[in-house]
Order: C-alpha cells, then sequence, then structure tokens
C-alpha cells in the first residue's frame, strides 16, 4: 500500500522543526500554536509511515529515517518557495527569479561582479545563488533546481549545454610578513618547503597541484586542505601556511593582511558555464551569461575564453599543466 502524499503544510512544520530544533521555537516561527505542530507532524508520520523524530521529553530529535526523508522535503518546500515568487513574477509582469549553482570559489570571486554588471531591468527581484560542490552543481541543473551552473572542469554531461569554458591560472596566497611577499612571481620551489594550504578534491585543482610539485621533484612536508578556498585564505591569514588557491576567490576576495602573488609554473584552472539542454535562458540569464564573461576576463589572471568544448580542453584541464607562468599580476592584485 503506497503512502498518503504528504501536504505543504506538513512539510513545511517538519522541516521548520529540524532546522529550529524544537517543536516550540517551529510553531513561533510559523505562527502557529504547538499543539497544531504536533498534530501535524503525527499526521505526516502516519501518512508515511515511519517516525520523523525521537521524542525524550521537551527534546525532540531527527530519526535516521527523518533525517533521510528531510533531503526531499526540504529541495520540494525549497522549489514549492521558489515556484511562488516566480508565479508573483509573472502577475506582476516581472523578470522571473535566478537559479544559480555555482562553486564556492565562483560564487564568492565571480557571480557577484557579473551581478552588478546587469541593469535593473535585467535583475529580477529574487536572486538564488546555490553554493555548492561541482558535483551539485551539475545535479542541480540536471534535475532544473538552477537555471544556470558554473562549476571548475570537467562539466561535460549528454543532458547539459556548455555555453562556453573559461580559463585562468592558479595562484599563491602569502601572509603579509612572508618573505616571500618580496618575490613579483613565487617560485614553485621555494614552497616545497613550506606548510601547503590548498583544495581538498583529489579529482580536480588537488591533482593537479600535486602534479607540479612531482615536476619539480618535491612536495611540502605538511598539508591543510579544505573545499573552499575562503577557509584556505583564512588559514593563511592566521599564519598557518601558504596557499594554491583558483584565482577567483583569491583576486575576487582579499583578505586583510594576505597578498597574492603569481606562480612561475603555471596550474590551469578551468570552469564552464552551463544549462539544462533544450531550456532557453531568459534575456536576464543571456546578459548574466555575457556578464560573466566580462566579469572573468576583468578578475581572472591570463584568462582565456573558449567558445566550446574540444578533447583538449578537456584533456588540458583533467591532466595539463600548461608552461611556464612569469607574468605578474595586475597591479591591483599586488601589495
Amino acid at each position: 500500500m503506497k503512502p498518503d502524499l504528504p501536504d505543504l503544510k506538513q512539510l513545511e512544520a517538519f522541516c521548520a522543526v529540524v532546522a529550529v530544533g524544537s517543536l516550540t521555537g517551529a510553531a513561533r516561527f510559523l505562527g502557529r500554536s504547538q499543539p497544531a505542530m504536533t498534530r501535524l507532524i503525527q499526521d505526516l508520520e502516519a501518512s508515511l509511515g515511519f517516525a520523523l523524530f525521537h521524542r525524550n521529553g521537551p527534546r525532540i530529535v531527527p530519526t535516521e529515517q527523518g533525517m533521510q526523508f528531510h533531503v526531499d522535503a526540504e529541495r520540494l518546500m525549497a522549489n514549492v518557495r521558489r515556484m511562488n515568487e516566480r508565479v508573483e513574477a509573472i502577475a506582476q509582469n516581472q523578470a522571473p527569479s535566478f537559479e544559480i549553482a555555482a562553486i564556492p570559489a565562483l560564487a564568492t570571486g565571480l557571480i557577484p561582479y557579473a551581478l552588478a554588471q546587469l541593469p535593473a531591468a535585467l535583475l529580477p527581484k529574487a536572486v538564488h545563488v546555490q553554493s555548492v560542490s561541482a558535483e551539485r552543481v551539475v545535479q542541480s541543473v540536471m534535475e532544473r533546481t538552477a537555471d544556470l551552473g558554473v562549476a571548475s572542469f570537467p562539466v561535460s554531461h549528454p543532458e547539459l549545454d556548455v555555453l562556453w569554458v573559461g580559463q585562468s591560472r592558479c595562484v599563491v596566497v602569502l601572509d603579509r610578513a612572508d618573505p616571500l611577499v618580496s618575490c613579483p612571481v613565487v617560485r614553485l620551489a621555494d614552497l616545497a618547503t613550506r606548510r601547503l594550504v590548498t583544495i581538498a578534491n583529489p579529482y580536480r585543482l588537488r591533482s593537479r597541484v600535486e602534479k607540479a610539485f612531482s615536476k619539480i621533484g618535491g612536495f611540502p612536508p605538511s598539508v591543510i586542505d579544505t573545499n573552499t578556498s575562503v577557509t584556505a585564505l583564512a588559514m593563511v591569514r592566521a599564519q598557518l601556511g601558504v596557499a594554491i588557491v583558483e584565482p577567483a576567490t583569491a583576486c575576487g576576495l582579499l583578505l586583510q593582511d594576505t597578498v597574492v602573488r603569481p606562480l612561475d609554473t603555471t596550474i590551469p584552472f578551468f570552469f564552464g558555464v552551463v544549462k539544462a539542454s533544450g531550456r532557453p535562458l531568459t534575456p536576464g540569464l543571456e546578459a548574466l551569461v555575457d556578464a560573466l564573461r566580462t566579469a572573468s576576463a576583468a578578475q581572472l589572471p591570463d584568462f582565456v575564453l573558449h567558445e566550446r568544448v574540444s578533447p583538449e580542453i578537456t584533456e588540458e584541464a583533467l591532466h595539463g599543466l600548461g608552461g611556464p607562468s612569469l607574468s605578474p599580476l595586475p597591479g591591483d592584485w599586488q601589495v
């Protein structure tokens, strides 16, 4: 026997309790009475056929099944909220909301600059930017919960249209007091004896960093890795090491007491802008795609635009190290 489909009020109550951590707090947040909230949760559990919470007096903790169900419930409620926004925009003849999924580096170091370029008439009332992993960017665009995706390469998939691919190079971030700040270009070999801060994902930037060090026959004796470049920059600011990161965060979000320098070896950074195959873009999103090109050229060192994906670009993105990188960064990025 199939369980009854839960109604939206039940899902809203469930998600609120998980987020707030208590029935009382969730009831206050939603403007409902606690007995009403309790009834909604009980009815939802009855329709689903399993318990959503462990109850121990005033404490309420999600069960394992409850947490599994929460993933889909929260996703559905987010879609409902966005649908309501779009209905309101249609009714008022306004531009529809933007749903953008981007890796943290590009959500931080590129998306804001692109959005700032858009004329007011094309910037919708609601803009949603998901800061997620590259794999999640692809999934969000394929599921059509995101209109546009911006992720590190590779992002090819039969259900995706790659609008363009951008190429830049990684940089080193130093504490202002680091002696290497005096070098206009930092040698990779000079980092081989230092604690390295870098990105953890072994299938993207991390593998290229390791290959670069392997090429010079050395590797830093200790490593701090993280899933975001912002965290890596914060580690440098705390004088925990030197960071090799993608350029979007390093150049687009300069932290106080940190300095960005180019490396003497190019460690390439590739990223792509994607949409669901066959899904047309609104004029506002078309303008955003163009603005992302302009922002990339302004923000990223040695930016190269590839209008289409080729086997050579894919090979270079996955396995290449590029050539020597001796050009300085633009003056605004040097301290």
